[in-house]
């Protein structure tokens, strides 16, 4: 038996952080939405399968993948939740760029998540799911939901969004200037102070694209100044993306460097794609569409 499920590119439209924690970890609150392009996870699993799994990597971006791959850390973790269950070999397409502010691995880790439950139908309610996302990485949660949604806390709470069904995908590109750029740093360079104990005013719903770009516009992305001072060359990515005939709002994605651009529709996404891969052979360019929230 083959499962195999994708693990879309994470996209913060939005980024807020509005403190540390007691606990040290920061409080988030993001707007997210997923691309159509990203990794593929595929579980195989045999009748004979014994339950510890392996982890077998392909695809362009294989080689970037250095110390303990999270999905290892995965497997781990699942054994631990149910030694019952049937976990087999997985093999990983990884086609997105390394540590790039795309969620590659948190998309990874929940793509295997929702493999494995798959796989395991008569044993998955025993398993406490969100949970076990959240103990991989902030990021794991809203991963493991796969649709647009709010983020709060460190990545736990989780405020659903959906797809606006009536409303057509957001055409859009993704730049990466193929450098690594680890979050822990640009969270460090951040220097938050402590998080005040209020609540920010609620993400509003989206009646049509302005409303969403007036939003994105407003809440930013509060890790993008960091990222830039240590990073320049994102700026570089940021100004190239914004000057692209038909975007409509450039920002860096996450914790960076990856940045991503909306456009007026898919040919001019399309083109600014070729424009961004012709002028800058070196980075890793993209065209793709994005969910559009509720």
């Amino acid at each position: 038996m083959r499962i195999s499920e994708p693990a879309p590119a994470k996209i913060n439209l939005t980024l807020r952080v509005l403190g540390r924690r007691a606990d040290g970890y920061h409080e988030l609150e993001s707007l997210v939405v997923f691309a159509e392009i990203g990794d593929r996870v595929t579980l195989a699993v045999d009748a004979d399968e014994a339950p510890g799994g392996k982890v077998a990597v392909s695809g362009p971006f294989a080689a970037d993948i250095v110390g303990e791959n999270l999905l290892e850390r995965t497997l781990a973790l699942l054994r631990e939740a149910d030694g019952g269950l049937r976990l087999g070999r997985v093999e990983l397409e990884k086609n997105l760029p390394v540590a790039a502010g795309l969620g590659g691995g948190s998309a990874d880790a929940a793509a295997l998540l929702r493999a494995v439950r798959r796989a395991n139908p008569q044993r998955a309610p025993r398993v406490a799911w969100h949970e076990l996302a959240a103990r991989l990485g902030a990021d794991v949660p809203v991963c493991l939901a796969g649709a647009p949604a709010v983020m709060r806390g460190r990545g736990e709470r989780i405020e659903p969004r959906g797809r606006a069904t009536s409303r057509s995908p957001l055409a859009a590109v993704l730049a990466n200037p193929r450098v690594a750029l680890a979050t822990g740093d640009v969270f460090r360079a951040l220097a938050a102070a402590d998080a005040a104990h209020r609540l920010p005013p609620p993400v509003p719903a989206f009646a049509d694209l302005a409303a969403l770009l007036d939003h994105v516009r407003a809440a930013g992305n509060d890790l993008e100044a960091p990222a830039m001072a240590m990073l320049p060359v994102i700026a570089e990515v940021k100004a190239a993306m914004a000057g692209q005939p038909g975007c409509l709002h450039a920002a860096m994605s996450g914790s960076g460097p990856t940045c991503f651009g909306l456009f007026e529709d898919q040919p001019s996404a399309a083109g600014a794609a070729a424009a961004l891969a012709a002028g800058h052979p070196r980075w890793w360019v993209a065209d793709t569409r994005l969910d559009f929230p509720a």
